[in-house]
Parts: C-alpha cells; structure tokens; sequence
C-alpha cells in the first residue's frame, strides 16, 4: 500500500471496486505519456453517510449531502487509477476536474458540491499536487439521474 492509500485508509477511507464501464467502447481512463485522462464518474458510489446516488439538487439532495458525494465520486476515480496503474502513488499531480450536478435550474451552489472532490485530492496530494483547475457545472439531467459525475486529468510520474 502506498502513502496516499495509507493517508486515505487513516482518514477513513477504503477504496471501492473500479467501475466497470458497461460497453466495450470506452473505458474509466485513457493514458497517452504521462497523462491520464478520467471519464466522468459518478456511478456504483462507496455506501457512506450522506451520499446520495441518484436525485436533483435544488429539489431532494442538499449541499452538504451533495458535498459528500463527490468526495464518494473523486473514491471511485482514484479506485479507476489505481486499477490503471497499480498504485496511487504513480499520480504525480491533479491537473484539472470536471464536475457535473444534476440540479433544477436556480440551483447555483455547483461549486459548493464539487468542493468534496476537490477538497479530498487536496488533502491527499497536498498544495503543490493536489490543487487543480476546475469547472463545476449545473446539468438539467445526468445518465441514469445520478447527483453528480465528475471527470479528471492527471499528470503520472514517468
């Protein structure tokens, strides 16, 4: 186990399985060089107090509960990582998420939610990997109602 997985494991965390995706055209990531790129995440979420699988924001799912969502998404995408590279360690850097949330269209706390995710590569990967560009984004709906999915970009050691 490596020391992001150790420091994941002392806050509480356990990695879930990677998701599978369902078609044989597309996968959980892609790597050219040293650069990893996610597809948007969001399903088959960890079972963690306050995640919320499926539902809107701005109508059933609060901030908070959309918070720990995404911090449940961002499990899901370095379980994706450490399937592709055998250990989380080999992520040199967090370059750039995309997050999405399922919401009505006054609901404009996009930012407030996708924090959870952001705020975990942070505490894993400290200031100088961890911080990252960001879009956090309000969707009239996402696949299969899911709260939130969100995509990434990684920077891989050589």
């Amino acid at each position: 186990m490596g020391s992001i997985e150790a420091r994941l494991k002392q806050m509480g965390y356990e990695l879930p399985p990677p998701f599978v995706f369902p078609k044989n055209n597309r996968t959980g990531c892609t790597q050219t060089g040293t650069l990893l790129l996610l597809s948007g995440h969001g399903l088959d979420l960890p079972k963690l107090p306050k995640v919320r699988q499926t539902g809107k924001f701005g109508a059933d799912i609060t901030v908070e509960e959309g918070y720990a969502t995404a911090r449940a998404v961002a499990l899901t995408m370095m379980a994706t990582i450490k399937a592709h590279c055998g250990d989380l360690d080999r992520v040199k850097r967090v370059l750039r998420l995309f997050g999405m949330c399922n919401c009505t269209p006054d609901f404009v706390q996009q930012p407030q939610v996708i924090d959870g995710a952001s705020d975990l590569f942070f505490e894993l990967w400290g200031p100088e990997s961890g911080k990252h560009a960001r879009s956090a984004v309000g969707h009239a709906a996402l696949p299969r109602g899911i709260a939130v999915e969100i995509n990434g970009e990684f920077e891989l050691h050589a």
